[in-house]
């Protein structure tokens, strides 16, 4: 029969500091007057400024000073106890974050020191939302696979009885019969949009965005957004993407169109279209059996100055059947998100009045190892 040890564990001594360093929430501590005293590297990536410059400034340097995140930090010295809000903005010329949650507690042996811990959850809503759409996605291509079975075939019927009642129908009725058949070329082409929900193995290669974004750029210049200015902010020190160039087009010519549609809905003399590609750090997402988490690094966005999108819109802007346009079908942006999502990619959107930004995260591309023999 075994015997179980009685012994006591055996205590490991740890670093306070290196258990603050690996935390992925960004955390400060502030003193009376606000100045940082300790910061860790989450709280570095999340401010955007090194250690050193931390150190040396206060938290009224870098947001203004009636933000609401100052009443968190009043309340928590006065009331003596933990003070959390959600769904706080933080901006500076420094940085943007939007829908974050800040909590602020008193240190037990300096209560005027407080511990801010703040926490960017806009990535963390962004894939939820993306997930909640592309299952509509994959929902659609099942019935995407019956309507083109139970649908396409009678249609080409139907439109082929028109176009013959359009030769032979009095010229009163003519009309009603050309009516006929530009209604089921309407609902053809649904169909064949909602085809391509499907799922397809995607093929990556190494894909230069830039060049990527040029194509996308001429196309619109000369044709849809030849009366639009184009500003561009590119970082060529890049490396290449891991993707399908095809389906990339696709994704952003589709933002650039959006973009360019909404500007001529706004009727701006001024409309301008900008796209930019960059390096950001830390943005990482958690595989499905959460072994391994994918790089996203690199981003490419689509800016523009039209009217904004509607608040009660902007969160379900991602899923099948909604949309911002009078005659859209609302599958454009879904398909979208769907492609992004295929690449192990983030798209999210940050829109106010005047101000429209649609920015995706993709990974880089990376050699398959060497097979040793």
């Amino acid at each position: 029969m075994l015997k179980r040890s009685t012994a006591p564990a055996q205590a490991i001594a740890l670093d306070p500091a290196q258990i603050l360093g690996a935390l992925p929430l960004a955390v400060a501590v502030l003193d009376e007057q606000d100045n940082f005293v300790s910061v860790n590297y989450a709280a570095e990536e999340f401010f955007g400024s090194s250690r050193a410059m931390l150190l040396n400034s206060r938290l009224s340097d870098i947001l203004p000073a009636d933000h609401p995140v100052f009443l968190v930090l009043e309340r928590a010295r006065h009331d003596g106890q933990t003070i959390a809000e959600h769904d706080m903005t933080l901006e500076s010329p420094r940085m943007t974050r939007r829908g974050g949650s800040v909590q602020a507690a008193p240190l037990p042996d300096r209560p005027s020191f407080v511990v801010l811990t703040l926490q960017d959850e806009s990535a963390a809503r962004a894939l939820d939302q993306q997930m909640s759409a592309r299952n509509a996605a994959r929902s659609i291509t099942g019935m995407a696979a019956i309507l083109a079975h139970e649908v396409k075939n009678p249609l080409s019927g139907i439109r082929g009885a028109a176009q013959l009642l359009e030769t032979s129908a009095p010229a009163q009725d003519r009309e009603l019969a050309v009516l006929i058949r530009d209604e089921a070329d309407r609902i053809r082409a649904m169909v064949e949009r909602m085809e391509t929900f499907g799922e397809k193995k995607l093929e990556r290669q190494p894909v230069n965005i830039h060049r990527v974004l040029e194509h996308v750029r001429r196309l619109a210049a000369s044709g849809f957004a030849g009366h639009i200015k184009f500003v561009e902010s590119y970082d060529p020190s890049l490396p290449h993407v891991s993707g399908n160039r095809d389906q990339l087009i696709q994704v952003l010519l589709n933002l650039v169109k959006n973009a360019a549609e909404a500007i001529a809905g706004a009727d701006r003399a001024d409309g301008e279209i900008h796209l930019s590609t960059g390096f950001q750090r830390g943005v990482r997402l958690t595989a499905a059996s959460g072994r391994s988490r994918a790089n996203l690094p690199l981003f490419v966005a689509v800016r523009d100055n039209g009217p904004g999108i509607p608040d009660d819109i902007r969160r379900h802007l991602f899923e099948p059947f909604i949309s911002t346009k009078a005659a859209g079908s609302g599958l454009g942006l879904a398909l979208v998100a769907k492609i992004v999502a295929d690449h192990g990619g983030l798209i999210d959107v940050d829109s106010r009045p005047g101000y429209t930004e649609f920015r995706i995260n993709l990974p880089v591309f990376e050699e398959p190892p060497e097979s040793s023999i």
